[in-house]
């Protein structure tokens, strides 16, 4: 790039990055203790809650501790408490369901509430701005500042205005360094300020690998007669073989809304595996479809969750800062929420940060949060399911999660395992295999009514980016990514991704890859699955990427 005027800055008390619950609950925690910390929330979303995905169903533990008056509040979005839980392990045609009483007791819905996570950050976010925190949505933070002793004092925000061969248009404008005492990382999933600080500090010698899943889902509105408002569905088994691990949901909102998701874990070995293809597939077996008859599709998208759990969350903190909510990988798998614990781990950094404050202290390592955080209910919540994820991925789904029931009820009745602590092995790229030792999978065809391609529902995830910007997935190695991921592993790019922003594309008589990075939704499976780490996945210009309404 040509050379650039110098970035302006901003000096506060407490730099977040990220505006969803981690974040938003630790800006609002730090203004709750001193009222005159400056704190401010960097949101690269076009707005907060836009880039938020999940199912959701909320145990409202961290919203009571943290504002204990919102059922009093009007406009709180909370409006559908759960009224039914049901367990279905799917066959090819037909399904069981399991009796609750069978379900370990921290597998029971009831209390907790079916949500827009989108619209409870929204409504965090009018908390937070409420206590006089600075919130830029619109903003990307891109890259991480530190001082000459290398700690932590801020970030800088990208550039915006840059065409794509890396020179500024005549829309450039300059990012900002926003710097802090500390600073708190709460990106989401695979974070890519966070993967860089997690290296750099070696946050995760010592760990298990972190593992994740893939998260894919649909709003819809059906009719009436097709909706009981309050019922929480859980489901395992068909269309994935009893060797792939994943799950799926149906959450029966308010409005006759229905919100539907698959999951796939990413350690699954057959590179022909398309979880956009399974999750279709799923919408047709007879105890779901029914539920979608006559009805219509409102909203898409997709996002990765963090599956590692207890033995696979990092090292909290660094010098200047912590890791907060999902960058830190505090999702209970079995129960598949996180947002509770993302709740409670920004409120616990942010005690440990105003304490710090207080004390004269900036730009430390606040061990106090790494040291806290596995006595506390957040390190109880995972601990009891730790070995939920490496049973099924041991033993497949038939015999791994009976296994798992059996550890969750051993961890509820006596508060230990059998098994003691067990280990995830490999990454969720070393898990994929050699296209030569599976067999393709042949996919049905969409209907447009039930089941859909892709680039349909990337239109309804209402996503965009500028076309004339660098792209943001960087490919570290192209020929690489010829030889390997083609030649060896049959372009499973083009499968794993949910938006189709992978191509290889026959040219001039050569495959050529292709990326469509407009169509991208920001989930990071690129970033997880590919088998050689040789894609990256970077932020676009703020403000880009997926707008979620409701979801």
């Amino acid at each position: 790039m040509t050379d650039v005027p110098e970035r302006e800055s901003m000096e506060f008390d407490v730099v977040i990055v990220g505006g969803g619950p981690a974040g938003l609950s630790a800006a609002i925690r730090l203004k709750q203790v001193n009222p005159d910390l400056s704190v401010v929330v960097l949101e690269k979303g076009a707005e907060v809650g836009a880039h938020i995905l999940s199912g959701a169903v909320v145990d409202p533990i961290g919203i009571d501790r943290l504002l204990p008056d919102w059922r009093e509040e009007a406009d709180h979005p909370f409006k559908t408490e759960v009224k039914d839980d049901h367990f279905l392990l799917l066959g090819p045609a037909g399904s069981i369901r399991l009796p609750n009483f069978a379900m370990p007791p921290l597998m029971n819905n009831h209390g907790n509430y079916i949500v827009s996570l989108g619209n409870v950050c929204r409504w965090l976010a009018g908390h937070a701005e409420a206590l006089g925190v600075e919130i830029y949505p619109g903003f990307a933070a891109t890259e991480v500042l530190y001082n000459v002793e290398g700690a932590v004092i801020g970030v800088a925000t990208g550039d915006m205005g840059v065409e794509k061969n890396g020179e500024p248009g005549p829309n450039f404008t300059r990012g900002m360094e926003l710097l802090g005492k500390y600073v708190l990382i709460g990106e989401g999933v695979r974070g890519s300020l966070a993967k860089q600080l997690i290296g750099k500090f070696g946050l995760s010698k010592g760990r298990q690998p972190q593992k994740f899943g893939i998260g894919i889902k649909e709003l819809w509105q059906v009719k009436p007669e097709n909706h009981k408002q309050g019922l929480v569905q859980h489901s395992f088994g068909w269309p994935l073989g009893m060797k792939t691990g994943g799950g799926s949901f149906l959450y029966h909102l308010e409005d006759n809304l229905v919100a539907v998701g698959f999951v796939v874990h990413l350690n699954y070995k057959n590179p022909y595996l398309s979880p956009f293809e399974e999750f279709q597939r799923f919408k047709t077996h007879p105890a779901i479809r029914r539920t979608f008859e006559g009805g219509k599709r409102l909203s898409y998208g997709a996002r990765a969750i963090t599956e590692g759990g207890y033995q696979s969350v990092p090292k909290l903190t660094f010098p200047g800062g912590a890791l907060i909510g999902c960058s830190a990988g505090f999702v209970n798998v079995p129960r598949i929420k996180g947002s509770h614990n993302a709740v409670l781990s920004g409120m616990m950094a942010a005690d440990r940060i105003a304490a710090a404050i207080a004390a004269g202290r900036a730009n430390d390592e606040v061990v106090e949060i790494e040291n806290d955080w596995r006595s506390s209910d957040i390190g109880k919540d995972l601990k009891r399911v730790r070995n939920v994820k490496p049973l099924w991925s041991k033993f497949g789904t038939a015999v791994g999660v009976a296994l798992g029931g059996l550890d969750m009820w051993t961890n509820q009745l006596f508060g230990f395992s059998f098994f003691g602590t067990l280990g995830h092995d490999k990454t969720d790229a070393q898990s994929l295999e050699p296209a030569s030792k599976h067999k393709e999978i042949d996919y049905p065809k969409p209907d447009g009514v039930l089941t859909f391609d892709r680039l349909s529902s990337v239109f309804l995830s209402n996503t965009n980016h500028e076309e004339n910007e660098p792209v943001h997935l960087k490919v570290k190695d192209i020929g690489l990514q010829e030889y390997s991921e083609l030649g060896v592993y049959a372009g499973p790019s083009t499968r794993f991704c949910p938006a189709g922003v992978y191509e290889w594309v026959e040219k001039d008589g050569r495959e050529t890859y292709v990326i469509n990075a407009q169509n991208c939704v920001h989930c990071k499976t690129c970033d997880i699955k590919d088998p050689n780490q040789n894609i990256n996945w970077v932020p676009p210009q703020g403000g880009e990427g997926p707008v979620y309404p409701n979801m």
